[in-house]
């Protein structure tokens, strides 16, 4: 569901009264967290409408995802959450969800007594794959930015991601 379009942008109007309030120094940081903040409800929004028909959330998409470019299909559930950058609980819902939809299965590793793997089944690939079919075609192809755009883009929040320590 999209809200109405509005007549002006208002994290413009936002930064006009930061700047009216004395904050000059902040203004510009107040629109880019804002700006991305929105952009991420946008795209959010649109995977979902591509994905809710499929009965996946993004985080159970990622999962899957993350299960079918492994060599096995599985991996341990600690290990997939530290890949996915995700909290434990997080991975414990998406592998529930999943599992319960009959996507994947959860079985002792055989290794390691106290780890408990993921494994993606036949039904979870073709979702999977369908699933990617889909936000290609109706997100990724055409996420509203030109190319150099969209590679400005990744640039610029790998380094604010960097420098949050997402990575080395």
């Amino acid at each position: 569901m999209t809200s109405p379009r509005l007549p002006v942008d208002p994290i413009d109007e936002a930064v006009r009264q930061w700047r009216a309030h004395g904050w000059d120094d902040a203004a510009d940081g107040m629109a880019a967290v804002t700006s991305l903040m929105r952009a991420q409800a946008i795209v959010l929004a649109r995977v979902e409408e591509v994905l809710r028909p499929l009965g996946l959330s993004f985080a159970r998409y990622e999962l899957l995802m993350l299960l079918s470019f492994t060599r096995h299909g599985a991996l341990p559930m600690a290990r997939a959450g530290a890949l996915l950058q995700v909290h434990p609980a997080s991975v414990t819902n998406a592998a529930t969800r999943l599992e319960a939809a009959q996507l994947v299965v959860r079985r002792p590793h055989p290794q390691d007594g106290r780890a408990v793997l993921v494994e993606i089944t036949e039904a979870g690939r073709e979702v999977a794959a369908r699933a990617t079919e889909q936000l290609n075609e109706g997100v990724f192809r055409r996420p509203g930015l030109t190319g150099e755009q969209v590679q400005t883009l990744v640039e610029v929040v790998r380094e604010l991601r960097r420098d949050a320590g997402d990575f080395a």
